[in-house]
């Protein structure tokens, strides 16, 4: 018999497990990336603690589901996050020029131990771990030159001054040279020594596509010889760049930064929406499979807060219904899922919504008549599935009849397909007309 997963009405996660073969089965990134990011609740803030907390409730919650990489978002070098900026900031660097943890809110990280300790925490829980980059050179490191490891050059050598990122100071571009390229390979090879999974770099994906960092920092990571998601923000990139992107990357943004609006006033045009993710997801649908990711930006759910990137702390802006909307749209095209809301925050509508636990799986019979179908229960309650028979790739409007094959019994004719399962349940159905 021939199996299909019918990915509109399968769990989230195996929506997303789901995928076309390519290369090889064990290839980076295979599925989209599933987990959970510090910024839409945390904005430049996210201390150990609340990372831990977030971690501990994604590892009870939502691992078995496919959700994986917790990622720590921007800023976790900056010891006073909540001033004003430069040139109240307060930076972290080791001595060869690279953003540190900082301690006074990473406290596992002190005396040089970096990212290392908080890695191997969220690897004791059997999750990956993650952090946000802006791309280039620190500013702070070029003003003293400090010296690139391994190499005999020094930063004034790597960093491009009159390339800036125009929304972040904090770093000069890297020049495309042998310091630069140095300097890149010193990133990855601290990454690597800390257990990084994953790394998302900003300000290098539009406005405007910067090829050459990207190239160097695709050949740095691929160098260290560890395993290590690259994903690229901000969007939207553009769909010229597409081919280039997709051999270096394993996710770039398509959209401006996505935040909790249907629609919006004129004067907030930089927010990508949900009603406006439609249309630029379009253009990307033949760019996505294993390996190479469309990403349509985190899941702004839940709740927001308490000190979130944008905005006042609160719940999630969507209603019910749009937020299953969000996540049907997200899985459908394939985006990776990056949970925005804090965890421990999360009430009981949102964490069903990222555990639905309903998967059907069809099967058609070698002489092609009829289907069967399977339908389990993953969860912890009893489930009422309500499903039209187009939902589970049949046709709409069709009557068909139902053969129950471990009790081997005829339910008849329905003109829909409607059941309650208990926990860890399932049936195993032989549909015909």
């Amino acid at each position: 018999m021939r199996l299909a997963v019918l990915g509109a009405i399968v769990s989230l996660s195996a929506v997303l497990l789901y995928a076309p073969k390519d290369k090889a089965a064990d290839q980076l990134a295979a599925t989209p990336p599933m987990g959970w990011n510090s910024w839409d609740s945390y904005g430049l803030t996210i201390d150990e603690a609340e990372f831990k907390a977030n971690a501990d409730w994604m590892a009870k919650r939502l691992k078995q589901f496919g959700w994986q990489y917790a990622v720590v978002d921007e800023g976790w070098y900056l010891q006073n996050p909540e001033s004003s900026g430069k040139p109240a900031w307060q930076f972290t660097l080791d001595n060869q020029g690279r953003f540190m943890p900082a301690p006074n809110r990473f406290p596992s990280a002190a005396n040089g131990a970096g990212f290392k300790p908080l890695a191997d925490y969220a690897h004791s829980l059997s999750l990956k771990f993650g952090i946000h980059l802006i791309r280039g050179i620190p500013r702070e490191a070029v003003a003293k030159n400090l010296p690139i490891l391994d190499s005999a050059y020094h930063a004034a050598e790597a960093a491009d001054p009159s390339d800036t990122c125009s929304w972040n100071p904090d770093t000069y571009g890297v020049r495309g040279n042998p310091a630069g390229q140095a300097y890149y390979n010193s990133l990855a090879k601290l990454y690597a020594s800390w257990g990084l999974d994953f790394i998302k770099v900003d300000c290098i994906s539009s406005r405007p596509y910067s090829a050459t960092e990207i190239h160097m920092i695709s050949a740095a990571l691929k160098k260290t010889g560890r395993p290590i998601v690259l994903s690229l923000s901000p969007g939207p990139t553009s769909l010229a760049v597409a081919d280039d992107v997709r051999q270096n990357a394993q996710m770039w943004r398509i959209s401006d930064d996505f935040w909790d609006y249907w629609s919006l006033s004129a004067d907030q045009g930089w927010i990508q929406t949900l009603y406006g993710q439609f249309a630029t997801a379009v253009g990307w649908a033949p760019y996505a499979g294993p390996g190479h990711w469309p990403d349509a930006d985190m899941l702004p759910i839940g709740y927001l807060g308490p000190r979130p990137g944008l905005g006042s702390a609160r719940p999630t802006r969507f209603s019910h219904d749009e937020q299953r909307t969000l996540l049907t749209f997200w899985s459908i095209i394939r985006s990776p899922l990056i949970m925005g809301g804090d965890l421990p925050h999360n009430d009981d509508w949102t964490t069903s919504l990222l555990t639905n636990n309903t998967v059907v799986w069809s099967a058609e019979p070698e002489d092609g008549k009829g289907h069967y179908l399977a339908i389990f229960n993953r969860g912890e309650v009893a489930q009422t599935i309500a499903l039209e028979w187009n939902e589970l790739g049949l046709k709409l409007g069709e009557r068909y009849k139902l053969h129950d094959l471990w009790e081997h019994k005829d339910l008849g004719f329905a003109p829909s397909l409607n059941l309650t399962l208990q926990p860890h349940a399932c049936v195993v159905y032989r549909v015909r007309k």
